[in-house]
């Protein structure tokens, strides 16, 4: 790791944090990830929990909730308090509800979504705020089915400043059909161009906001080019453990992401065993230079 990496890694992990005093806080990594007690979400937040939430949720960008016992209205309930959630067409989803969507995998699963390093959605011409995982079953054998989350803000400052400064002139191709390869996709998928550089709309901190998941292209560089580049940001994701933290998974967690400024990769390494999972998404705007 070179000396402009770990002068990066040091600002992030040497930030000094104000106490908590209505919830706790345990970090999973100096750069990301925390894990939160004392705190009981099925039932009403008080105006001082939920003020400390969204600091800790704006602070470490994945946010862990064990030992939680939620009805699905309870689990959408706590998923309202940061945004209108998405609702999608009940023929397109695996249940009845357009608000819930189920993520199982099973011995009769030949894939599982979320495989590789991405962020959700971001063909769409707003994506996610973020999403909330309510896990229910893990795998039989006590492990696996473990979910990576990576730090997009320090993804780019580990880069040189002629690097970033490069970046933050393009834009980029973000294609729904992508994780359809080798299947046949639906019909009328998004397609949309994004910056390759973006601000968090509440912190205002700049992100990298390319991913393997469904980035195709950068529009201002030949094809040559622009899979060297995108090559590149996406090997530095895959490789540096540093920008990642690893949620372990047990009945009745709920994790709570931010899918503004981070990626997420889920290890399916428990075949033939079985987990379930229940996600609501919080929608979100449109990504700004």
């Amino acid at each position: 790791m070179d000396q402009l990496a770990l002068k990066a890694i040091e600002c992030i992990a040497g930030q000094s944090r104000a106490p908590y005093h209505s919830i706790t806080l345990d970090r999973l990594t100096p750069i990301i990830g925390a894990e939160v007690g004392g705190i009981d979400l099925s039932q009403p937040l008080s105006e001082e929990q939920l003020t400390e939430v969204r600091r800790a949720f704006l602070e470490n960008h994945v946010l862990v909730f064990r030992d939680q016992h939620l009805t699905v209205e309870q689990h959408k309930a706590f998923g309202r308090l940061f945004g209108e959630l998405r609702s999608l067409p009940v023929e397109d989803i695996d249940g009845d509800d357009p608000e819930l969507v189920v993520i199982r995998a099973s011995a009769q699963s030949r894939f599982v979504a979320g495989e590789t390093w991405h962020t959700d959605g971001t063909a769409d011409l707003e994506p996610s705020m973020g999403s909330m995982l309510y896990v229910k079953e893990t795998p039989a054998i006590g492990t696996g089915g473990d979910t990576l989350f990576a730090n997009m803000h320090l993804a780019l400052e580990m880069l040189s400043p002629a690097m970033q400064q490069f970046l933050g002139e393009l834009t980029a191709i973000h294609d729904g059909e992508i994780p359809w390869k080798g299947f046949q996709p639906p019909a009328n998928l998004p397609r949309t161009e994004h910056p390759v550089v973006v601000r968090h709309p509440e912190t205002g901190r700049k992100t990298l906001f390319v991913n393997s998941g469904f980035t195709s292209h950068i529009v201002q560089l030949s094809g040559g080019e622009s899979q060297t580049l995108l090559n590149m940001l996406f090997d530095l994701i895959a490789r540096e453990p540093i920008l990642s933290c690893r949620v372990r998974w047990a009945p009745n967690t709920l994790v709570f992401w931010d899918n503004r400024c981070t990626q997420h990769h889920a290890v399916w390494d428990y075949f033939p065993h079985s987990r379930y999972g229940e996600r609501v998404t919080i929608l979100g705007k449109q990504p700004k230079a």
